[in-house]
């Protein structure tokens, strides 16, 4: 892998995983900025939780090497869950920028980071 795309992999990565580690954290500990998030939008609280802890378990599969059917599975389901949101925000006519720009740079930077990851973090069908 050359040194470029190398270092796109760590960026996107490392802005991924702090972002979900984060607001994971954030979800779980059920901070009044993530209920104020989610109840606009019709969510129950504990779906926080829910999302939460699969976050948090998500950044430890992306960071820690091997794994890498879990890995695909990570970033699946951050995939899942930030195209969600930005769903979410738009549909209930959510539309204050700080509210979709979050979930849209999250998106950029889970793609990136999947696309430019490794071949040793890459899952192989024969």
């Amino acid at each position: 892998m050359n040194k470029g795309k190398t270092i796109t992999y760590w960026i996107a990565t490392a802005l991924m995983s702090v972002g979900m580690m984060g607001s994971g954290v954030a979800q779980v500990m059920h901070a009044q900025q993530m209920i104020d998030l989610v109840k606009p939008l019709g969510y129950p609280v504990y779906f926080l939780s829910i999302i939460g802890t699969w976050k948090i378990l998500g950044v430890i599969a992306i960071l820690l090497p091997g794994f890498k059917l879990v890995k695909e599975w990570a970033y699946a389901g951050f995939f899942f869950v930030m195209t969600g949101a930005l769903v979410s925000h738009l549909a209930v006519g959510v539309h204050d920028i700080k509210d979709v720009l979050g979930p849209v740079f999250q998106t950029v930077f889970i793609v990136l980071s999947w696309y430019y990851r490794p071949e040793s973090r890459k899952l192989v069908i024969a």
